[in-house]
């Protein structure tokens, strides 16, 4: 019985205010926690996002066209579901780019109403990002345009409209940006699109009766909306047919708040062999593996000829007393993987990959602390008009990063990538070893990030840092700094920049 039915069965409406009895509080716990291992169908191919077509304008740039529009699309029987898509009605194309590439986005907003795409992972000039500064007004078209300036990385867009961030994402507005460079090509990884490396955005969702989508906060949740349907590609209860040895996996979570605890239902081993900023060093074999929303993961697993299994979310130790109300304790199947009689290709992963962060042994110049709690930071909400401090380009910082409210929390910052030097004192976990934009905040812990501001400066124009849990990000768990060149200091927002 999906949660939604049993909460009903039980009396509770789902949306509305109401008042639970001791009695019925115990049957309403009870009936949130859900388990779909072993009843999900898998009658589907995992659908592969297309390739972004491009263009080389006179410059010398690769320019993407991206239309964002609505539409309906068919995620179950019964009727059609109202969706957004860019290129389509939900989701996006995989944009694809290299290292020293420049590349021009055309995007235009076929809605009517105000949205943005943010290019989330990515080193850019401020005015390009995409935040809630960058909006593309309804019928009108962005052109941002900028080198990439990083090292290969799984990346993401996703809407960033302060206040409006997570109802846009909800609605189907996300896709990958994928950066290659030299460098993981010559690692030898599985690197044929939708065959050996396959990109898995995995989102929930919860549908209502006439199959629409339903922005359903659990009754006593606190992180925000969490879905009873899993979603890969746009699909629930996908199945991919494997036929190499090794199969790479760009896990994105592009869900509003559930934390995915993946691992597979044999619970064999797999390779984690980058996170959000690239490559790590060597790869990391482990059974399972947290993200939190907006983080990335690129792993590779191994298969044996003719076998089956599941992809699976298993329960989390971070959710608290209350985390069943919101996803923590649930077993959530994902994806089928089919092995075919005979695989092809190699079945060793590479022992060696990128390069390690370095910026343990750099000079910070500042050191900040940021609190996370009761959707402030440091007891500040978002203003859209406040910049709250400057950064000097070319410096090293380190970021004291704590969350302490007792809900579950993460911490995203624009522009960079952050190495977690330490975490309350210790040596973090091999997962957060590489290079990160995204991090979990486990409460009351203090995360150390050291991270360098370099390459593009605006002392008018912010990047953010905030809580990547939408409905806090929206309720102004957020923050907003500038990156300032020799002699410059904070400007002031322009006023057209202030959207509500």
């Amino acid at each position: 019985m999906k949660r939604r039915t049993a909460l009903k069965a039980l009396g509770f409406g789902v949306g509305g205010a109401v008042v639970l009895t001791s009695g019925g509080y115990g049957a309403y716990y009870a009936a949130a926690k859900q388990d779909t291992a072993g009843r999900i169908a898998f009658d589907k191919a995992l659908p592969v996002p297309p390739l972004a077509e491009s263009e080389t304008d006179a410059s010398g740039a690769r320019v993407f066209a991206l239309g964002i529009r609505s539409g309906t699309t068919r995620f179950k029987a019964g009727p059609a579901t109202r969706t957004w898509g860019v290129n389509g009605t939900y989701l996006g194309p995989t944009i694809r780019a290299r290292r020293g590439e420049r590349v021009a986005f055309a995007v235009r907003n076929g809605l009517d109403q105000d949205t943005s795409l943010h290019w989330h992972g990515m080193h850019l000039p401020a005015a390009m990002d995409g935040g809630p500064h960058q909006v593309v007004r309804a019928g009108e078209t962005w052109r941002p345009r900028w080198t990439i300036d990083q090292p290969a990385a799984t990346l993401w867009y996703h809407p960033h409209v302060h206040g409006s961030t997570a109802d846009h994402m909800y609605r189907g507005l996300s896709g990958l940006f994928i950066v290659d460079d030299e460098g993981v090509e010559a690692s030898k990884l599985p690197s044929r699109y939708g065959v050996d490396d396959l990109p898995m955005i995995v989102q929930d969702r919860a549908f209502d009766g006439d199959n629409q989508f339903e922005e359903r906060v659990p009754l006593g949740g606190a992180l925000g909306v969490i879905g009873d349907e899993v979603l890969v590609n746009g699909a629930i209860g996908p199945y991919v047919d494997v036929t190499t040895a090794l199969v790479r996996l760009r896990l994105l979570n592009a869900s509003h708040a559930r934390l995915y605890h993946f691992g597979f239902s044999d619970d064999r081993t797999f390779s984690l062999v980058a996170t959000d900023g690239g490559l790590l060093a060597r790869p990391w074999n482990t059974e399972r593996l947290y993200l939190s929303p907006g983080e990335r993961a690129e792993i590779v697993v191994a298969f044996e000829p003719g076998e089956r299994v599941e992809l699976r979310s298993h329960p989390s130790e971070y959710g608290g007393t209350l985390g069943r109300i919101d996803g923590f304790d649930d077993r959530l199947d994902i994806c089928r993987f089919r092995a075919a009689a005979t695989l092809s290709g190699g079945t060793e992963v590479p022992s060696t990959l990128g390069t390690a962060p370095d910026l343990a042994g750099e000079k910070a110049v500042r050191e900040r602390s940021f609190v996370l709690a009761s959707d402030r930071i440091n007891g500040r909400a978002m203003a859209m008009d406040r910049i709250d401090f400057g950064v000097r380009e070319g410096t090293v910082e380190v970021w004291d990063v704590v969350n302490d409210n007792g809900f579950p929390h993460n911490f995203h910052v624009h522009d960079v990538r952050f190495q977690v030097l330490t975490v309350d004192g210790g040596k973090p976990d091999p997962h957060l070893r590489g290079w990160k934009d995204t991090v979990l905040l486990a409460q009351g812990k203090h995360y150390r990030l050291a991270m360098r501001f370099g390459g593009h400066t605006d002392p008018n124009t912010p990047y953010m840092y905030h809580c990547h849990l939408l409905q806090h990000e929206d309720a102004g768990m957020m923050g907003q700094f500038v990156v300032l060149g020799d002699g410059e200091k904070v400007g002031t927002v322009p006023r057209s920049h202030h959207h509500a």
